[in-house]
């Protein structure tokens, strides 16, 4: 009967964001990679978000003052980008055992478009793979009433990990890639429907 169901909902709009700015990231590579294999799916519409497009600045306008004009226009570009999503997956890198500056910068400037929303987390990196990074996005995304999920695809050493676009161990992480993004449609069309039936209060 789930199954019924999930297939006569409208597909879930998915924003894969790429946490990295920095020249010569890795970001990008592992970013299409997953959004090949959510493609395959019917149950999912995906767009993609990268961070590049939108340098907001560091230092935030005190509250109750409008940015200048640039700074609202990224502001409300990033904003809206991410307001029609129904869930969200994070594509990370760790730097000094944290979340990159512009991601946190990025989330920090958005408010009501992550609340009662699933997020799932890609993360990539040297030997941990960026499992720190993520760790410490879970209590930020809490922190904004997001839902993050318990699983989570992980690229340790990634550089020795990639042949060209795709994994070497293709087979492991797309199955592992497909956890996750059954997770993320199940809890994505849980809280759609939630928050059509009573709209979220913080």
């Amino acid at each position: 009967m789930t199954e019924q169901l999930s297939t006569l909902a409208p597909p879930l709009t998915i924003a894969v964001v790429i946490g990295s700015v920095r020249e010569g990231r890795f970001g990008p590579t592992v970013a299409r990679w997953f959004i090949k294999q959510a493609e395959q799916r019917e149950d999912i519409t995906v767009e993609l978000v990268d961070l590049v497009d939108y340098p907001l600045p560091l230092e935030k306008a005190t509250p109750g003052d409008p940015p200048d004009e640039e700074t609202a226009t990224l502001r409300r570009a990033l904003a809206t980008r991410l307001g029609r999503a129904d869930a969200f997956v994070v594509v990370t890198p760790e730097y000094n055992n944290t979340i990159p500056a512009a991601l946190k910068n990025a989330i920090d400037w958005i408010f009501d478009e992550w609340a009662a929303k699933p997020v799932g987390f890609v993360s990539y990196g040297g030997m941990s793979g960026g499992l720190w990074a993520v760790s410490h996005l879970r209590h930020v995304f809490t922190e904004l009433h997001a839902v993050p999920l318990r699983e989570q695809l992980i690229f340790h050493q990634v550089w020795n990990r990639f042949d060209g676009d795709a994994p070497r161990d293709a087979e492991d992480s797309e199955v592992a890639a497909k956890t996750l993004l059954n997770r993320l449609v199940w809890w994505g069309e849980a809280l759609r429907s939630a928050r059509a039936a009573r709209p979220y209060q913080r």
